[in-house]
């Protein structure tokens, strides 16, 4: 980003480009040269090198920020339909421009409990790798979710991490075998694979080799679910949510993913439908999360029962033995919702904010001098 004479913030190629060489990075071309600056090339690369995160934040903000319309009211809430249902895998589809969990990371960070009031960010671990262990079956996958540390794993089974390696000692470990295994189980290209991941892609093909031979349960079962849809025109999840191949489904690998996205919306369903009846104030659902709402002195009890019910609802779908963990982040009055991957950018935003504001302020007390 460079400033011009007016003070307006502008994007540089050049700038881009000269600060790729000067760290280190490989930046994907365009066949004219030009470097690629699609979002979703911003997107892979990020994850590759997390120093890029700051940056695609503040440049995905910077081109979206005229069509974020926050639906909030006088009282300060954000309220806007969620659309259930509204997906081919039943998941919600609120319109992004008017929901707080749609647009980039750090505005969650204006997210606040009332005076009194506490909130909690509820979601369940791991759920897209554990729902398609238990759909499929497969064992090795099961046994790596048991044990707390599936990404972990999944490395320490080839010699990719030290033994006692965890996800607090050895994160960059954890959030690359993540997106890998996440990214293969649903069907990732190699040449993509290799560039989220920020590897050669020899080394991407022996991470596609690793997970389709340990994990070939999963295949196999895949491969079927695929030929058993396109042979009957129908797919379905274990509470009955039906989509029609050959309709509005056609392409092989979006419905080889599609049980693991709509199984998982089952679960979701039920626990909020739970959730309601038990008296738990649901403030929204965000994929594979809830955010719960109640007094600071009542929180930790519904947080305790949501959880509760929240793996109840994962063994209902998924069966008994296969449930889904839960993890917590309980905000309270005056404290503002916490997301690290938008913290730094929020503060400088913060700052940019102080400054504008104390230059007007400047401008003003000199127009009335």
């Amino acid at each position: 980003m460079v400033l011009d004479k007016t003070g307006e913030w502008h994007w540089s190629d050049s700038q881009m480009e000269a600060y790729c060489t000067r760290v280190g990075i490989v930046w994907p071309r365009h066949e004219s040269g030009k470097l690629d600056l699609r979002q979703k090339t911003f997107d892979s690369m990020a994850k590759a090198y997390p120093e890029v995160e700051s940056l695609r934040q503040l440049r995905h903000t910077r081109n979206k920020m005229r069509k974020i319309k926050l639906a909030v009211g006088k009282d300060g809430r954000n309220r806007t339909t969620l659309w259930t249902h509204a997906s081919k895998t039943g998941r919600s589809q609120p319109k992004a421009s008017r929901w707080i969990f749609s647009p980039a990371v750090w505005l969650r960070l204006a997210i606040k409990p009332d005076r009194g009031q506490a909130i909690a960010y509820i979601d369940w671990c791991g759920m897209e790798f554990q729902v398609a262990a238990a759909i499929s079956d497969c064992k090795p996958m099961q046994e790596l979710y048991a044990t707390g540390l599936p990404y972990i794993g999944f490395a320490q089974r080839f010699n990719e991490a030290p033994a006692e390696a965890t996800k607090k000692t050895h994160g960059h470990i954890h959030e690359r075998y993540k997106v890998g295994l996440l990214g293969i189980q649903y069907q990732m290209q190699l040449q993509t694979l290799a560039q989220r991941l920020g590897v050669s892609e020899p080394a991407a093909a022996e991470m596609l080799n690793q997970h389709h031979g340990l994990f070939r349960q999963y295949w196999s079962w895949t491969e079927d679910w695929i030929a058993h849809a396109l042979d009957t025109g129908v797919m379905w999840t274990p509470l009955g949510w039906e989509c029609r191949t050959g309709i509005t489904e056609t392409n092989a690998r979006s419905i080889g993913n599609w049980p693991t996205q709509a199984s998982a919306s089952d679960v979701l369903r039920v626990a909020v439908v739970w959730m309601h009846r038990r008296g738990i104030r649901l403030l929204g659902s965000v994929h594979d999360a809830v955010l719960i709402e109640a007094p600071v002195d009542r929180i930790e009890a519904d947080v305790a029962l949501a959880q509760e019910i929240m793996k109840r609802a994962s063994r209902v779908v998924l069966g008994a033995g296969k449930e889904l963990r839960t993890s917590a982040d309980i905000v309270k009055f005056p404290d503002s919702y916490f997301d690290q991957r938008g913290e730094k950018i929020w503060n400088e935003v913060m700052e940019l904010l102080a400054q504008y504001y104390a230059r007007r302020e400047a401008d003003d007390a000199a127009a009335n001098a």
